[in-house]
């Protein structure tokens, strides 16, 4: 029998960042550039330095000195055997039977940096970004708000990933604070519509992954390859402007309502750190087309809370509470589908899984849904009441999986709204 894996830093059960996760993020201390780490407990492993030390020269990583830059993107396009090996390299540095780093102070001191004292960055640059829309139970709350329970899905949803294509460019992460849009907005009883900061603000949790080597154009990702293609997840915001959003979309969907501003959280969590947490994705009826059937259709058992902060508050109140495994439609068969026609993904490529809500009221993934459009408003512990998201409110994602005394956890995407003229 082998012992469980452990590390000579101290990591807390409780921790998102045990040696079992090591997620990948880009951190700027504060007398240097920014450049790749990976968590550890309240630590980062700054790879720059290992890189330096010729940790990582082995064939997978192509003679480059990936770890050195400001962005995940180069080490993105490596793929699996190089993400493989750096994994394996960083487990054993960290090991506790490993004296390299343990028993070395001076080395400590290069390699460690403490999380509270550096600046973490978006992980990746950004250049293209796909949200989904893959949760039956948000679909259908959604569109019994606007067709009744009867018409809820359109003919579409369970034959295909529904999805649009967001903006890249106001992709940020997490504690950048968000301006509140302005847009034009139609009441039902209004002969016109006019300009203004939205009154329908909204938040969406969900879940995104980065692409890793991309596709050339005209070549279909198979879904069975399409892991290879998959770096990791983080955690995401797609907020949202109802109001803006109700009068745009028809007929061409989501735009300057969703736009705005998205965030994610800074860490990547590696599809190899989540894969002892990985479940059968549930039976999916009708049974999709060959293109979008695995050999082993999978999710993951990731458990997601999103808290609310008021400005009056002391402390975040917990809102929703669901899981990854509320999505109908899988990672895989999102790619899959994104590429079938022959659409060219590329490293950095940002997809997500679109609003993540559950068949409980309390698993509702969005304000939308958690007061029914406004008609139920949320009651907070001080006495408080919410329709939707105001100006100086917090709120905050988190997630994690829950191993045999560990944690591999995900940290939050956090963001607080500020008023259109500040």
């Amino acid at each position: 029998m082998t012992s469980p894996l452990r590390s000579f830093i101290e990591v807390p059960a409780d921790s998102h960042f045990p040696i079992q996760n090591l997620p990948f993020g880009i951190f700027e201390p504060r007398d240097g550039k920014a450049r790749v780490g990976v968590a550890i407990g309240d630590l980062i492993v700054d790879l720059s330095v290992l890189d330096e030390l010729g940790h990582f020269r082995s064939s997978e990583f192509r003679g480059r000195n990936v770890f050195s830059e400001d962005s995940l993107n180069a080490f993105l396009a490596l793929g699996r055997p190089a993400w493989r090996k750096t994994r394996e390299i960083v487990q054993h540095l960290l090991s506790a039977e490993t004296p390299t780093l343990r028993d070395d102070g001076r080395l400590r001191e290069k390699v460690f940096h403490a999380q509270k004292d550096v600046v973490m960055k978006l992980p990746a640059r950004i250049g293209n970004y796909t949200d989904f829309y893959s949760s039956y139970h948000h679909a259908h709350n959604v569109g019994t708000m606007l067709r009744g329970p009867e018409n809820a899905l359109m003919p579409n949803w369970k034959w295909l990933p529904v999805a649009y294509h967001g903006r890249a460019s106001s992709v940020v992460v997490s504690g950048t604070n968000v301006r509140r849009p302005s847009g034009q907005t139609k009441p039902p009883d209004a002969a016109s519509p006019t300009f203004g900061p939205t009154k329908s603000l909204d938040y969406e949790l969900e879940m995104a992954f980065l692409i890793g080597p991309g596709n050339s154009l005209g070549e279909p990702v198979p879904i069975d390859r399409a892991v290879d293609h998959i770096f990791g997840l983080v955690l995401m915001n797609d907020w949202s402007a109802r109001d803006i959003q109700a009068w745009e979309y028809q007929p061409l969907g989501p735009f300057l309502a969703k736009n705005f501003c998205t965030s994610i959280s800074p860490w990547v969590v590696t599809l190899q750190a989540l894969e002892p947490f990985r479940k059968p994705l549930p039976l999916q009826d009708p049974e999709p087309l060959p293109y979008l059937r695995a050999k082993s259709n999978f999710t993951f058992d990731i458990q997601l809370e999103a808290r609310l902060q008021t400005s009056l508050m002391d402390a975040p109140h917990i809102i929703t509470r669901t899981n990854f495994q509320n999505l109908y439609w899988s990672i895989a068969q999102q790619l899959a589908h994104h590429t079938v026609n022959g659409c060219n993904l590329e490293p950095g490529d940002l997809l997500a899984s679109g609003t993540i809500s559950g068949a409980t009221e309390d698993s509702r993934g969005c304000m939308l849904e958690l007061t029914w459009r406004g008609a139920n408003p949320l009651k907070l512990p001080n006495g408080e009441t919410r329709k939707w998201v105001e100006n100086g409110d917090t709120l905050t994602i988190t997630g994690w999986c829950q191993g045999d005394d560990y944690r591999v956890g995900f940290g939050e995407v956090s963001g607080r709204i500020i008023g259109s003229d500040e």
